[in-house]
Parts: C-alpha cells; structure tokens; sequence
C-alpha cells in the first residue's frame, strides 16, 4: 500500500462561480482558498497545484462583521515618509472593490511559489458580470452552506 500521490495528469480542474452578494468576508475568503489550494478534494497532495478555477462576482457587496470596515490597508511608496493607507470602506467604495477580498483570499493561502502560481486560478468582479460565460462554470451557493455565512 502506497500513498497517493497526484501526477500532473491526474489533476482535474473546473470552473466555480460564487456570488458574494451579502456573505461575510473571512467566511467567503475561507472557502475561496480551500477551493484555490484544491483541500475540498480526496487526492490532495500539497506540492500540485489541484485548485478550482475560481470566479467572484458581486465583490462590492461583501458584508464585514464588527468594526472590519474601519481597518486600514497600508502599503509604502518608496520614498521617506510615504506610508499610505486606506481603509477597508474606502476601498469598497472606491474604484477597486475587488481588492478587498483578493488581500483576504492571498492572507489565507501560504507564501510560496504555488500559492502564488494558484492565486492566478481567482478572478474576481465588482458586479455581476464576467467574461468566463465559456467555461460553463457551476454555481456554487456560499450562502446556503452556513446561516452564519450571511450577516443579517
């Protein structure tokens, strides 16, 4: 007996499709990098990338519970002095809505070269429209999975 151990032609990839209308943010995160790292399946193996190709619609619509609206994102420009920062309404309400949940999502997954490489299987969008209507991808109903998944 020998453990499984997932080749490049065992790996099977479909497209899921999520609506992130009214869900909260870590719950949704949460559930998008077990599906990006591919945990959800029986022949995981850690070192291959077996991810879902995952698709976000609806990013601008994300619930936060508790005072998360208020936490600030900062970066740095480069320069002296030229820390920056925006909070998480900010930018819900700015031009990129989508970042939210794409900082979210990379927090959970570990830093290594294929967690990087399985970041590139999320597309994320602030409305309800994309691109990928081709792949057929499935639906999959975030909301119905846990009544503490939606804030009410």
């Amino acid at each position: 007996m020998k453990t499984f151990s997932a080749t490049p032609a065992d790996i099977e990839k479909k497209w899921i499709i999520i609506d992130a209308e009214g869900v909260v943010l870590g719950r949704l995160a949460s559930i998008i990098a077990t599906r990006l790292r591919g945990k959800h399946k029986p022949t995981f193996t850690p070192h291959m990338d077996m991810g879902d190709n995952v698709i976000v619609v609806n990013a601008d619509k994300i619930q936060m519970t508790g005072k998360k609206r208020d936490e600030h994102f900062y970066w740095h420009t480069g320069h002296p002095g030229g820390i920056k920062s925006r909070t998480k309404q900010q930018i819900l309400e700015g031009a990129h809505p989508e970042r939210v949940v794409f900082q979210a999502v990379k927090r959970m997954l570990p830093g290594n070269r294929l967690s990087r490489q399985q970041m590139t299987n999320l597309r994320i969008y602030a409305s309800a429209e994309h691109p990928h209507e081709a792949q057929s991808p499935e639906v999959l109903d975030v909301k119905s999975m846990n009544k503490k998944n939606t804030r009410s």
